[in-house]
């Protein structure tokens, strides 16, 4: 059974990855972002050269753990949602990525369509003084960042994701890469940041998987994320996805409350039954990557290991007991 955690680029050459060996992890989620932002990165894609071989170097680091690099994370150029100059060279770079990554021999890609990013407002203290991730929608829309201005409709979104998706769905499938769809965070479908939130609901994703069919063309079924939304009907939704296999990995993170307020907290202490939750997965025909996300944060000391040791432990015991 797999359980997979996230390592950025830039850490591929510290004690990141013995980390997570020892931590049971044995896939790999390799995050982009923070190097793609850095203009002249290596991984800053938007030179459109061919990243294949750096692909081929990280897939060989890890593997030297044991570990499989199960995909990596990009943020959909935000060009294209945006309908900004300089769009159609963005899809072209896209499609040069896929096929990086296919001769890599990485199976999956991670995205999002969220150009404006996530929100969130103060954190919550939760137990032992640990920060809670947090979103209240009074006090966002009391305080709320400038807009994107002039402000993206709905419409507009839907066209150009559709656009997207015809472009390079078909590359993936050729490539033999799954693009594995993140929800926007918080759910909300509304123009948040001055532009339409259309990768929010549950009936937003049945519709984008109907533009263009295809078991290339996945989700990352992030569990807290659709939680904010659903609450207790995220039962129902994972069975859903499962059993249609639109399933490419699980962000597998709780929360308490739901939307308009919601804190992330341990996987322990949140509204939703995570073993209940890992028992329609199973039922469902999902076999894995589970993956911790979005650990409350710490007072002191080294704050993301300790979240992640005590959430791959968690993910660890439930998957004996659920899968023996």
């Amino acid at each position: 059974m797999l359980i997979q955690d996230q390592i950025n680029w830039n850490d591929l050459d510290t004690d990141w990855l013995d980390f997570l060996k020892s931590i049971s992890v044995n896939t790999i989620h390799l995050e982009t972002r923070q190097a793609v932002s850095v203009q002249d990165h290596e991984m800053n894609i938007t030179d459109g050269r061919s990243r294949t071989e750096l692909f081929e170097k990280a897939r060989e680091k890890v593997e030297a753990r044991d570990m499989k690099l199960n995909n990596v994370f990009f943020s959909c150029p935000r060009e294209i949602p945006l309908g900004l100059e300089g769009a159609d060279e963005k899809i072209e770079i896209w499609i040069q990525l896929l096929e990086s990554l296919g001769q890599a021999g990485i199976p999956a890609l991670g995205w999002n369509f969220k150009p404006m990013g996530n929100f969130r407002t103060k954190s919550a203290k939760g137990r032992g003084g640990v920060a809670y991730s947090t979103f209240d929608y009074a006090a966002f829309m009391e305080d709320r960042p400038e807009p994107y201005s002039p402000e993206v409709t709905e419409a507009q979104m839907w066209e150009r994701m559709e656009r997207f998706l015809r472009a390079v769905i078909p590359v993936a499938e050729k490539a033999g890469v799954a693009m594995a769809l993140h929800p926007d965070d918080p759910p909300i479908p509304e123009a948040l940041g001055g532009v339409a939130q259309i990768c929010s609901t549950d009936g937003q994703f049945r519709r984008i998987f109907d533009i263009y069919p295809s078991d290339r063309h996945k989700m990352l079924f992030c569990q807290g994320c659709m939680t904010e939304l659903l609450g207790a009907g995220v039962y129902d939704f994972i069975a859903e996805m499962a059993s249609q296999s639109r399933i490419q990995w699980v962000h597998f993170r709780n929360v308490k409350g739901q939307l308009p307020y919601f804190e992330e907290v341990f996987l322990d202490e949140g509204d939703i039954d995570m073993k209940r939750s890992m028992e329609i997965y199973r039922d469902n025909g999902f076999n894995g990557p589970y993956m911790m996300d979005h650990t409350p944060r710490f007072a002191s000391g080294e704050s993301q290991r300790y979240g992640k040791a005590y959430a791959n432990g968690y993910i660890r015991r439930l998957i004996q007991e659920v899968y023996s």
